[in-house]
């Protein structure tokens, strides 16, 4: 039996696998009612899984943006993970520029409650008052990817599922939002208290292609110069327009 301040400690065969546990379950954190008496978890919540990828050139993310690469030397090909680094196109000083940053916007008070905060990722509900400060264009930004994963709820694990534009995995980009924010983040034991820099990207609810897989959301995806522009510098009653699924025949499920 599970008690209150109880812990459970979990061991992996690789840093993979560890990292897939926590991108699928949002963190490093769970809720004790999540388990039953002998210890067997089902999680609270059936949110997207938070990894992607982005494999591709900053010439290419240049060219797609018209930002300033003030990157650095970039890897080829990365997977995003929750409070990892990733790189963002965004609204900054009065110019488009493509930074690092750290995936997951701050969570409300009363979800940290005074513990360093892993943040948030994915965001749904717009129309909430913490998320509203970060509409407007200056808050906005872009984030590359050339897949996404999904979990498959599959027998007796779950399946890792790649969705790309297409074949050649294109560049596209996430609709996201961005802040500077001061305080701790990370984990109880290796919390990261200072001044920091992050994103999250919008969901709405799911194509057919996503829906079969994943069928509570996806992420909202951008493809056209005209919707970076729209969703870089058109008023909130315009780009709010941009918060809905990609059309069917825009995504595909990868092969296992």
């Amino acid at each position: 039996m599970l008690h209150e301040n109880s812990y459970l400690m979990f061991s992996f065969a690789s840093l993979d696998a560890a990292l897939d546990f926590r991108a699928c379950y949002h963190g490093e954190l769970v809720e004790l009612s999540e388990f039953d008496k002998i210890g067997n978890w089902t999680p609270a919540e059936d949110g997207m899984c938070n990894l992607y990828n982005v494999t591709t050139t900053q010439e290419a993310m240049r060219a797609f943006t018209k930002a300033i690469d003030r990157l650095g030397n970039l890897e080829p090909s990365l997977d995003i993970y929750p409070d990892k680094v990733a790189p963002v196109i965004r609204n900054h000083a009065g110019e488009r520029e493509m930074s690092m940053l750290t995936w997951g916007m701050p969570s409300p008070s009363f979800v940290t409650n005074g513990k360093p905060d892993t943040g948030v990722t994915n965001i749904r509900n717009i129309t909430s008052g913490h998320w509203r400060r970060w509409l407007k264009p200056e808050s906005r930004c872009l984030v590359p990817w050339t897949t996404f994963c999904e979990w498959e709820d599959t027998k007796p694990r779950k399946t890792k599922r790649w969705f790309a534009i297409d074949e050649s995995k294109p560049l596209a980009f996430f609709a996201g939002i961005w802040t500077e924010w001061n305080g701790e983040r990370g984990s109880l034991k290796s919390p990261r208290p200072g001044r920091h820099e992050l994103f999250g990207f919008l969901t709405c609810p799911p194509n057919e292609v996503v829906a079969p897989i994943h069928p509570k959301a996806m992420p909202v995806i951008l493809r056209t110069e005209e919707e970076i522009e729209l969703w870089m510098s058109a008023p909130w009653d315009q780009a709010k327009d941009l918060q809905r699924p990609l059309k069917d025949d825009e995504l595909i499920l990868l092969p296992l």
